[in-house]
């Protein structure tokens, strides 16, 4: 398999495990120790403990149903683009919003790089705008 191949099969394993199962075991295997997150909020550690709060206090809490679903990925060099959609019932406060009970749907595309079969770098752009339009 080529390192391409390799690298989208890291960041799919990812989705599926950590974001939709909540796997934080795999998330400590696929993120690597000096993990920087370049999109992080302000305020918000930008290493692996902000990365991992982000799934475990905020989107799994507000969606526990969610699941993603992968459009794209695009690989070249060290460094994968995912286009996705995560989907789920607003069932816990998300973005301020008190729970609506609503299924809602987030557009993201991110940029991740890979390095040892981990997460070094990620960059990511989510359209947050439209699910707060979708929970209201």
């Amino acid at each position: 398999m080529n390192t391409s191949s390799a690298n989208k099969q890291i960041v799919a394993r990812f989705n599926r495990e950590v974001i939709e199962q909540g796997d934080m075991h795999a998330f400590n295997e696929l993120v690597a120790s000096d993990f920087v997150n370049h999109t992080a909020p302000p305020d918000t550690p930008k290493g692996p403990d902000g990365f991992a709060a982000f799934f475990t206090d905020i989107l799994r809490p507000a969606l526990p149903d969610l699941t993603v679903e992968l459009h794209d990925q695009i690989a070249e060099g060290d460094k994968v683009v995912t286009r996705k959609t995560i989907s789920g019932t607003h069932q816990g406060v998300f973005l301020g919003v008190p729970p609506t009970g609503r299924r809602i749907t987030i557009r993201v595309t991110d940029i991740v790089r890979i390095k040892n079969g981990q997460y070094v770098e990620h960059w990511g752009n989510a359209d947050l705008h439209g699910a707060i339009a979708q929970m209201k």
